[in-house]
């Protein structure tokens, strides 16, 4: 049975989702055309920045990403406590940036002073309405998916379709999750064959991280001081500690150290072979390595609307009145050793 959006990603249930857009008819409308030999390989740097544009105007972090030739993945954190820490003139400036505002919130910025008390009061109706888009999930995709499929038809001179349909998502709810959830997104590259190595896949998150590190790494070695704006990093930060709520709760160092040991087993030429010294974040959070290793290749599939160990499955079936979830065979396998 379908199931709506908002029953889908909810805030009660977790912050965390996977989200996933295809290209229509799964052309390489982001890669090179295999029949008309067509480069469009810079729209993946479109959507590299209009994601991190978005993510500075809505209340939605991302944490990950991996930009295919048709397709691409993001898992994303969304803070509710931070939208409706903003005033209104802060919600209104950033709703303004994506979107065209009525006249009377114009109207409030400038001259609020003359304002009767109705037209305050719609103009805060309106300020609520705008502050909780800017956590909504669907209104950060629609504006990343419009921006990208309007850009692309402009520049072929067609219209119509760009994106296979809307997106499609799955509700990460537990940590273990999202950490098996990150390495598949990170390793899409390799996993398809087009990159070796963590550091050589373009377009992901974790080449990106990789990359700034390296780079705020050369301008301390030659005095070069604080970072930057332009060589910031606009993907959320890790925190190994689990005090930072708006951080990734893992050590930056050993979930590198989990996605090259990940992905040195999926590569083709290195199929069946499986290190015994298993990464640590594996034992600390109790996850079978060799089936880590297998979803990591098939994790999309394997999975529903929600990812979770088995007890948490459990409890959204109970909560949303279905009696089964699909991925509950995998939950098993994944995270019960």
């Amino acid at each position: 049975m379908t199931r709506s959006r908002k029953e889908l990603v909810s805030l009660s249930d977790t912050s965390w989702y996977h989200c996933v857009s295809r290209c229509v008819r799964k052309a390489f409308l982001c890669g090179v055309e295999k029949g008309s030999g067509g480069d469009y390989r810079h729209r993946r740097q479109w959507i590299v920045e209009r994601m991190k544009f978005l993510s500075s105007i809505f209340a939605i972090d991302i944490a990950c990403y991996a930009i295919m030739s048709n397709h691409y993945h993001l898992i994303v954190h969304i803070d509710k406590e931070r939208a409706f820490s903003w005033s209104q003139d802060e919600v209104l400036l950033r709703w303004s940036n994506v979107s065209t505002v009525p006249l009377i919130c114009a109207r409030y910025i400038s001259f609020r002073s003359e304002m009767s008390e109705s037209e305050l009061r719609r103009v805060g109706e309106l300020v609520e309405d705008y502050r909780n888009r800017l956590y909504d999930l669907s209104w950060f995709m629609k504006f990343l998916n419009e921006y990208i499929a309007k850009r692309a038809n402009q520049e072929d001179g067609v219209r119509g379709h760009f994106w296979e349909g809307r997106y499609k998502s799955q509700a990460l709810l537990d940590e273990r999750a999202l950490l098996a959830a990150m390495v598949y997104v990170d390793l899409n590259p390799i996993r398809a064959g087009i990159a070796t190595t963590p550091e050589n896949s373009e377009f992901t998150s974790i080449c990106d991280r990789i990359q700034t590190v390296k780079h705020v790494n050369e301008l301390i070695a030659v005095n070069s001081g604080l970072e930057t704006e332009d060589n910031k990093c606009f993907l959320m930060p890790f925190d190994g500690t689990g005090s930072v709520s708006w951080a990734i709760p893992y050590v930056f160092e050993d979930y590198l150290e989990l996605v090259d040991w990940t992905g040195r087993a999926v590569r083709e030429d290195k199929r069946g072979f499986i290190d015994d010294r298993q990464p640590k974040i594996l034992q600390r959070l109790g996850i079978n390595g060799e089936s880590f290793i297998e979803y990591a290749i098939s994790f999309l599939k394997e999975f529903g609307h929600a990812v979770a160990v088995p007890e948490h499955l459990v409890d959204l079936c109970v909560k949303r009145n279905q009696r089964y979830l699909k991925g509950m065979r995998a939950s098993r396998k994944l995270f019960e050793g």
